[in-house]
């Protein structure tokens, strides 16, 4: 039997998750500082949305309240880190594909390195970081007038910019390597080819994203191409488990996860996804129509407040 179990709320509590019990986490959070997600950004934390409108309204501080404004971002963030961890079996891997974000603040046009900063946050969580991925999106190229186009000034240096075109995917460790008896069945069963191992352990991944032809709602979800869950469900854990993504989104994880023979639970704080989700996730039930799979999805009574949560 294989379920999966959607919980339509905000994974900055993941209370309906009892501790040691998820093998796998691979999600994708909303960036700070991309334009995309602010608005949700400002409807999970009030102070953000007060810094933004004194950010808009101001003439001298708008770098200052830029930096204050990522900072607590970041500390949202930290919240659902902190609750992945608690989560995770001792030897649980978490991948979280994130972004760094490029943005003009008043007249300065500057990175915010959303990846360097996760790091340093899940590390000061108790974390063990392992070497990530660049994942090379080759769609991601700036457009002008339908072409090919670079930020900045052209071919006249020096006051160009580097093109963005490669997100992070962190992998971080809970603990030590996870342990099996070495008759394991399951972990047997999993094993991948030498093909597919010299293919995925490699830092560099040159995979295409989705292509966003979607409602604002699908768009800000930011589904990602299959291929990259599929990847590091198969590398990092093994037929049976439990994997969990926070951050749901359309449900690519959660789809993969359940084709491949994991459990699998996802939170997403938009109520708007719900059919999508259970439309896509539903999709393997017709596939697999004997494999005895469940779906529940659950909505989540209240929202979570933030003086309630851990620091």
């Amino acid at each position: 039997m294989v379920w999966g179990r959607v919980i339509i709320g905000d994974s900055r509590s993941l209370r309906e998750i009892p501790d040691k019990s998820v093998h796998l986490v691979v999600t994708s959070p909303p960036y700070p500082m991309i334009e995309m997600w602010d608005e949700q950004f400002r409807s999970l934390d009030e102070r953000i949305g007060a810094l933004w409108t004194e950010m808009e309204e101001s003439v001298d501080d708008k770098v200052n309240l830029a930096r204050r404004i990522y900072d607590l971002m970041h500390e949202n963030l930290r919240l659902t880190w902190i609750e992945v961890y608690r989560v995770l079996v001792n030897g649980g891997i978490a991948c979280i594909n994130i972004g760094d974000a490029t943005r003009k603040i008043g007249n300065l046009f500057r990175t915010f390195p959303n990846h360097a900063r996760t790091i340093e946050i899940c590390e000061d969580i108790g974390f063990v970081t392992l070497p990530y991925v660049l994942w090379k999106k080759p769609s991601t190229k700036p457009k002008y007038k339908g072409k090919g186009a670079f930020l900045g000034s052209g071919f006249l240096p020096p006051n160009a910019y580097v093109t963005l075109d490669c997100e992070y995917i962190l992998i971080f460790r809970k603990g030590g390597l996870r342990k099996f008896r070495p008759d394991d069945r399951r972990r047997r069963a999993s094993k991948y080819t030498k093909e597919e191992r010299d293919s995925w352990f490699t830092q560099i991944w040159s995979l295409p994203g989705v292509r966003q032809e979607l409602s604002n709602s699908e768009r800000r979800a930011a589904a990602f191409n299959e291929q990259v869950p599929r990847r590091l469900i198969r590398m990092f854990s093994v037929i049976g488990d439990t994997v969990l993504d926070p951050f749901l989104g359309t449900g690519t994880t959660m789809k993969v996860a359940m084709e491949l023979g994991r459990n699998c639970i996802g939170y997403e704080v938009d109520e708007s996804l719900k059919e999508i989700i259970r439309e896509k996730v539903s999709s393997v039930k017709r596939d697999q129509r004997n494999a005895g799979i469940q779906l529940s999805i659950t909505q989540r009574r209240g929202k979570v407040k933030l003086n309630e949560l851990s620091n």
